[in-house]
């Protein structure tokens, strides 16, 4: 898909073609157009969705294979911009791919992620149940609306915890979808530059140790001395 510069957040096209590759990963019934989702992808550089494939009808392992085989195809860092169920595949991923930390995610933004294991909960997002409780080996903020149909603030409070992702809270705007009205989601954008920033200043102070241990420095005790030039005199 074509891609043109945003101006918003940080998100500017010279600083993100050095930056990890952005994976976008929809949930239940995929993203439509007017999803905030679809409008970041084509807006922004370097950001590709996964096709999970079985939109309607998913399947938890396929989907988090898909995942998996998306995440080693970028060979390079990645960030994961994940919403509603597809939130259960990234978190199932981390589970059974046991990565280290920060590699090959550097960072994930989960946004409006369900609660699976409700009383009555459609069966499709069942199959995804239990949500695992493991922290998430790449730091995350967890955006949740007040009035989401299908995960409290209470429920959603609790996987940010277990996931050791950062809560944030993003008002009263429903499912966090193309229903809520939200446009770009401007809130979002916010929280995907903050991971950025994190990225970059991570990076930053790596380079620079690399830099410190490559070109140790020497410091001239006061008992020593330069060997003598040839054009100097023998007592000067």
């Amino acid at each position: 898909m074509a891609h043109t510069q945003t101006h918003t957040h940080e998100l500017d096209a010279d600083r993100l073609r050095d930056d990890p590759l952005i994976l976008i990963i929809p949930g239940l019934n995929n993203s439509n157009e007017q999803h905030w989702q679809s409008r970041w992808e084509s807006q922004i550089p370097d950001c590709e969705r996964v096709d999970l494939g079985m939109w309607d009808d998913p399947h938890r392992n396929t989907w988090v294979n898909k995942l998996n085989l998306a995440v080693h195809r970028a060979g390079r860092p990645v960030i994961l911009v994940a919403h509603s169920l597809g939130c259960l595949a990234a978190t199932w991923w981390a589970e059974n791919e046991q990565p280290a930390y920060g590699n090959p995610v550097v960072g994930a933004l989960l946004v409006a992620p369900p609660d699976v294991e409700r009383a009555g909960v459609d069966a499709r997002l069942a199959r995804f149940a239990p949500a695992q409780r493991a922290k998430l080996p790449f730091p995350a903020f967890l955006a949740a609306s007040e009035n989401d149909p299908y995960c409290s603030l209470r429920v959603a409070r609790g996987l940010a915890s277990d996931w050791g992702a950062t809560f944030a809270y993003a008002g009263s705007i429903g499912h966090i979808n193309a229903d809520s009205g939200i446009g770009d989601w401007d809130f979002g954008q916010l929280l995907l530059a903050q991971l950025l920033r994190e990225h970059r200043t991570r990076q930053g102070c790596l380079a620079a140790e690399s830099r410190r241990r490559a070109y140790p420095r020497f410091t001239r005790l006061p008992w020593t001395q330069s060997p003598a030039r040839s054009d100097q005199p023998a007592d000067w």
